[in-house]
């Protein structure tokens, strides 16, 4: 079974592929990487491609999407795009500003779904990283509730098919299911998920609430310098992926992406190299053992490869003793 087959429903009748393709790229790499390495991935079956609007890649994301609708390989219905609200535009009447910008970026009449990046706001602007003269973020005083009715209303109007969160953890995501008058629940939640980092509680409250937990750095990371403690093992060294990986002939980054897909989690699979977006998609053609699952569940380490490691960074940003 191929990654076309393979969908999850989602709380409004709407379904995600399980397999994703992740566009986040460290500052070096160049935008045009993003319009080839997307036209490989379509043409190797993914079908459900993810960006932002922080990632500032989308008019080269919407290239590769549009060309693929062009030449006949798909239509706009086969594919699921994903974008987020970035942080400075979580005022509510900043939130449909951004989404149409990323559209506007795409080329494309509407995103199949919307995700707010993260739960804290930051002060509004042209710049995405709004720093003091001490060389501190500067945060916005945004209730994520009135963000979420902005995105409720984006979903409304029909520029978003379906709504979520991205990076919440569970307080956070209790804020908006307790909220009254919620319209409409998230639909998932992104958070970086892979074998040093299970999130199962996370991912069990998720479950119970019918939100589907969206993977990203399932890989463990581009180990961005900007962004990464180079102190932390590299997630697809580790010896038991390896020797996993020997057993079934797959490479440890298909293990690590199966484990995914096994545990119910939508997973992101990133390169920027042909020979691995093409390998990446063989994650349907072999199954774990219960017991490789259990092995691969005890390599937690709550080891978090992006964004903040302590609650001294923001009271609010989801951390290693959360969930």
């Amino acid at each position: 079974m191929n990654s076309m087959q393979q969908t999850v429903r989602l709380n409004d009748g709407q379904f995600i592929p399980i397999l994703g393709f992740g566009t986040s790229a460290p500052q070096e790499v160049p935008k045009n990487k993003a319009t080839e390495a997307i036209k490989i991935a379509i043409d190797a079956g993914f079908r459900h491609i993810d960006s932002a609007a922080v990632y500032q890649n989308e008019k080269e994301v919407g290239l590769a999407i549009r060309s693929k609708i062009v030449d006949g390989t798909v239509k706009r219905e086969d594919i699921f795009y994903t974008s987020k609200v970035w942080q400075t535009f979580h005022r509510p009447e900043l939130v449909r500003v951004c989404l149409e910008q990323s559209l506007k970026q795409l080329q494309l009449d509407y995103v199949d779904l919307y995700l707010i990046h993260f739960p804290i706001a930051m002060k509004p602007g042209e710049n995405y990283f709004p720093i003091d003269e001490n060389g501190k973020f500067i945060y916005d005083a945004v209730d994520i509730c009135d963000t979420w009715e902005a995105m409720e209303k984006c979903k409304d109007v029909g520029l978003a098919k379906s709504i979520g969160v991205s990076n919440f953890n569970r307080r956070q995501l209790e804020k908006i299911l307790n909220k009254p008058g919620l319209k409409y629940k998230p639909v998932c939640n992104q958070v970086e998920c892979h074998p040093y980092l299970n999130q199962r509680k996370l991912l069990d409250f998720c479950k119970s609430k019918d939100i589907v937990l969206v993977a990203h750095s399932a890989l463990g990371s581009d180990r961005d310098k900007e962004w990464v403690d180079k102190s932390f093992p590299a997630l697809l060294d580790d010896p038991v992926l390896g020797s996993m990986a020997k057993k079934y002939n797959r490479t440890p980054a298909l293990i690590a992406l199966r484990y995914q897909v096994q545990r119910g989690v939508v997973v992101l699979a990133k390169s920027f190299t042909e020979k691995r977006i093409k390998e990446n998609t063989q994650v349907f053609e072999f199954q774990l053992t219960l017991e490789d699952m259990k092995v691969l569940d005890d390599l937690n380490k709550n080891i978090r490869y992006i964004g903040c490691t302590s609650s001294e960074d923001h009271p609010d940003f989801p951390f290693l003793d959360e969930y």
